[in-house]
């Protein structure tokens, strides 16, 4: 009746598919959700105002799941009573009209507010004595409940519309006795709660990490150096075809399998040419250092990179963590990005990236600052 994996939107993870029904009881049914809904309310067509006096909810307020209250646009009341389009506790909000990819966002608000909502919106009211607000919220914001919002939607040229009355009649909704809605809500409330604490930590914590990079690595009490007195460029070739893992450099998760990265392979069948890499090496792709994708090896033994990439390895003199977590900071970035503008193609070779200045201090202190930092990084 529902799919056995109901992934959510957003944070939460497959965790919530035996919450759902998985495995559905026979107390359980699959109804459309207009049989728990008492109405559905479009929003206003009003432009925002700086001087007006009623703040409004739009499309960019809903997010994971809940509607922002805090810091809203404002439109004048031009003399009229809007009181009725107010929003209460336990409304849900449905985006019916945005891009194909965005539409059908869903969140619910979490207290009564004097703020109204846009015409893009549509006001859910769910009968509580038949379901839980929060447990519709949380079902229709599963990747099941959205999909099937994706298909009640009809496209237009860059936007597509999701039709209330169609959406009541053909979003499925899994129902549960309300004593189980409410306690499935719960779970997923306290959830979120933790996650959202976790996410505050992690913040502060990168904050931090951040600042002490700078404060650390970028000691000013340090003669700069020329990076190309500390690196070393790598080209073995795998002429002998020895190794045929494909990996490729991002700027987001560094290195990975080539397979993993394209829809489709992209590598040579003849691997003889391929640059290999090995544990403990960097690499990057000179056209694209610019905007991060340089990563050391650290998840394989080796591998082999297309011919275009530069490989390097640090030196003695030069502790790998340390020079690590330079590279990632801020003012490196910014050093490379600058050094790429300065190329007639806007790429980075080994001779522009060793022509980078680097603080660099005693190699002890280097080791104590990375073994400081590499703990900043796995509390993180």
């Amino acid at each position: 009746m529902v799919e056995k994996i109901c992934e959510p939107h957003g944070k939460r993870t497959t965790f919530t598919a035996s919450l759902f029904g998985a495995d559905l009881s026979d107390d359980w049914r699959l109804v459309p959700v207009g049989e728990v809904l008492t109405s559905s309310q479009y929003g206003l067509s009003e432009p925002v105002s700086a001087s007006g006096s009623v703040p409004i909810v739009g499309m960019r307020d809903i997010s994971n799941g809940v509607v922002n209250l805090a810091d809203l646009p404002s439109i004048d009341d031009t003399g009229n009573d809007w009181s009725s389009m107010r929003l209460k506790a336990g409304d849900v909000l449905l985006n019916r009209t945005n891009s194909p990819d965005l539409v059908g966002k869903v969140g619910i608000v979490r207290e009564d507010s004097e703020a109204v909502f846009a015409s893009y919106l549509v006001r859910l009211v769910v009968d509580r004595q038949m379901a839980e607000p929060e447990f519709v919220n949380y079902w229709l914001n599963t990747s099941v409940a959205q999909r099937a919002l994706k298909r009640l939607s009809t496209r237009g040229v860059s936007q597509a519309n999701i039709n209330p009355t169609e959406f009541r009649r053909h979003c499925p909704l899994p129902l549960a006795p309300l004593s189980e809605q409410r306690k499935i809500a719960e779970i997923l409330r306290t959830w979120d709660a933790a996650i959202e604490k976790l996410e505050s930590e992690i913040t502060v914590k990168t904050k931090a990490y951040s600042s002490y990079v700078k404060r650390l690595v970028n000691d000013p009490q340090c003669r700069q150096q020329r990076l190309r007195d500390y690196l070393q460029h790598v080209s073995h070739r795998n002429s002998a075809r020895k190794i045929d893992r494909v990996l490729s450099v991002t700027n987001s998760s560094g290195f990975v399998l080539a397979e993993d990265q394209f829809a489709h392979r992209i590598a040579s069948a003849d691997l003889s040419n391929y640059k290999i890499v090995r544990c403990g090496q960097y690499a990057y792709n000179p056209a694209r250092v610019n905007v991060g994708s340089i990563a050391r090896l650290d998840r394989w033994l080796d591998g082999v990179l297309s011919p275009m990439y530069v490989v390097f390895q640090v030196k003695q003199s030069l502790d790998s963590d340390f020079f690590s977590h330079w590279l990632f900071s801020g003012e490196a970035r910014q050093r490379i990005g600058l050094a790429a503008q300065g190329s007639v193609r806007e790429t980075v070779s080994f001779d522009d990236l060793g022509a980078l200045p680097l603080p660099v201090p005693p190699l002890e202190r280097q080791r104590a600052v990375a073994r400081f930092l590499n703990e900043g990084q796995r509390e993180i």
